[in-house]
């Protein structure tokens, strides 16, 4: 029975991936039989790659259903009832370091940044992040407004980002992007609704979304004091886009990958693991099967990202960097912005950690946040940040032009939207910004570039940082205007109570008349 029910649930998992994914890949294929021709060993490697995205975020999700989630509600709830600070500081710390150490995208960006050595850039991040995983437990513990943190947070990043050099910026603000992955999401979470479970007042819910958003600001910090202590400027060399001369070689690409990301991800997996295990054995004592439940959901985890991964790096990069040339290479290279903005549209939904948080979202809020509602502004504001990011390509502004505003302009929405959007439309920032981000997005962007001659560190990189703004915006622009709604309810409730109590009036006065 619990086979088949294992069954029936990867089989609706991988339907809701394909409709995720169908969208982007038909959009490509357009392309690639129109206004970008690609060569048929790139064409073939993409359609190789959606099949295996399909398969792995199915599986991926799956296993974070039965033990990611699972795993981190258990170690949220234990360190906060301990009551003991120093336990909940220290494990908040390690959590943040270890989970970002096992996020797979950082280390392709970590690799992309010459004159730094990509060990200690990925622990610098690590350590970022586990700083402000501590911040983020504590402001829930102590029931601090996260408003007035994400204010002071955001001020710091753009007085730092007046010293740091400007190769470094865009890479800064992607770094913040990518740290927020499909190991880290969900784990950081679900770590949240552990420790806000332990409170009993109102706002519990509320607080226990928002350390997403917190976490994604300490890569940007790290990043930049990186930076400051360069010797060097950063510089990107663009992929090689493989050439392949049949099908064949392009099935011997992908198994050339597989062993790469197999032990990539055990590796990921392996500290996360392992601060669970000492958890079960110091505090949790789970029963047998519940632990062979959470391994079987680890299995399909680790199965999952595997597939998921080599798709992605080996199937869509390729096809994303080509296609970007092809179109900036036009006459009329401005159609640039509203392809952009479709494949943004769509994309950002093809996320493994959207469909986590869209999840969780939902459930929290017993379906005032609904996941459709989440969908669509989600889609809208990375559709927009692509227009924007494209923008920022064909005219060579910097990034902080955009940034700037957008942040401003997202702040400025915290006094008026209801605290439980802001916390999601901040942690929905650094969720959007995934791998597909990283692994099509980016490089189409970088294609674009070159075909243009831009400045590819500057123009081209700061797509992630692009994606993880506008939500900021569109979500709390949702909020806004749910506020809008339930004020209109209230109002005509109040004008219905109103008549009503003039009606009682009016019969008292009628039945007064009468006994006289």
């Amino acid at each position: 029975m619990a086979n088949i029910g294992i069954s029936s649930q990867l089989t609706e998992k991988i339907k809701e991936t394909v409709s995720s994914v169908l969208p982007i890949t038909l959009i490509v294929l357009v392309l690639s039989f129109t206004l970008a021709p690609v060569p048929n060993g790139v064409l073939i490697s993409f359609i190789l790659g959606a099949l295996l995205l399909i398969l792995g975020m199915g599986l991926f999700t799956l296993g974070v259903d039965v033990s990611m989630t699972p795993m981190g509600t258990m170690v949220g709830s234990a360190i906060t009832r301990s009551r003991k600070l120093w336990l909940i500081v220290l494990c908040s710390f390690i959590i943040g370091v270890i989970v970002t150490v096992a996020e797979p995208d950082l280390q392709v960006l970590a690799d992309q940044v010459p004159n730094v050595d990509s060990t200690l850039l990925i622990w610098s991040v690590a350590a970022g992040v586990g700083v402000f995983l501590v911040i983020a437990m504590l402001r829930v513990l102590f029931r601090i407004r996260l408003n007035y943190l994400l204010i002071g947070c955001y001020v710091l990043v753009f007085v730092l980002a007046a010293f740091a050099p400007k190769e470094f910026l865009a890479v800064a603000f992607d770094a913040g992007g990518v740290t927020t992955g499909p190991m880290t999401v969900p784990f950081i979470m679900a770590l949240g609704v552990g420790a806000a479970a332990f409170r009993s007042d109102a706002r519990a819910k509320d607080d226990s979304f928002g350390l997403v958003a917190l976490c994604s600001v300490g890569p940007i910090l790290a990043m930049m004091i990186v930076g400051l202590f360069s010797s060097g400027e950063a510089s990107y060399v663009p992929e090689v886009i493989p050439v392949y001369e049949d099908s064949r070689q392009v099935w011997q690409h992908f198994l050339s990958g597989f062993p790469t990301y197999f032990e990539e991800v055990a590796v990921a997996l392996a500290p996360v693991i392992a601060f669970f295990l000492l958890f079960q054995i110091t505090m949790l004592r789970l029963p047998k099967s519940q632990l062979i439940k959470m391994a079987v959901g680890i299995g399909y985890t680790y199965l999952g990202l595997v597939l998921f991964l080599t798709g992605v790096n080996m199937g869509f990069m390729s096809a994303g960097s080509f296609i970007g040339q092809q179109i900036a290479g036009l006459d009329a290279n401005w159609i640039l912005i509203p392809i952009a903005m479709l494949i943004g549209y769509f994309i950002v939904i093809a996320e493994p950690a959207v469909h986590v948080l869209n999840r969780q979202v939902e459930e929290i809020t017993g379906g005032a946040v609904p996941q459709k509602a989440m969908k669509i502004s989600l889609s809208l504001g990375v559709a927009i940040s692509l227009g924007l990011a494209m923008t920022r390509i064909l005219t060579g502004l910097s990034i902080l032009w955009f940034l700037v505003p957008g942040y401003a302009t997202a702040i400025l929405m915290m006094f008026f939207t209801p605290q439980i959007f802001t916390s999601v439309a901040f942690d929905s920032g650094g969720v959007a910004s995934g791998p597909m981000t990283a692994t099509f997005l980016l490089p189409f962007a970088m294609g674009a570039c070159t075909a243009l001659g831009g400045n590819i560190v500057t123009d081209a990189f700061g797509v992630v940082a692009m994606v993880a703004m506008t939500p900021l915006i569109t979500i709390q622009a949702v909020g806004a205007y749910f506020r809008m709604q339930q004020r209109r309810k209230e109002k005509q409730m109040q004008l219905e109570l109103s008549q009503l109590g003039d009606i009682v009036s009016f019969t008292s006065d009628i039945d007064i008349v009468e006994l006289r």
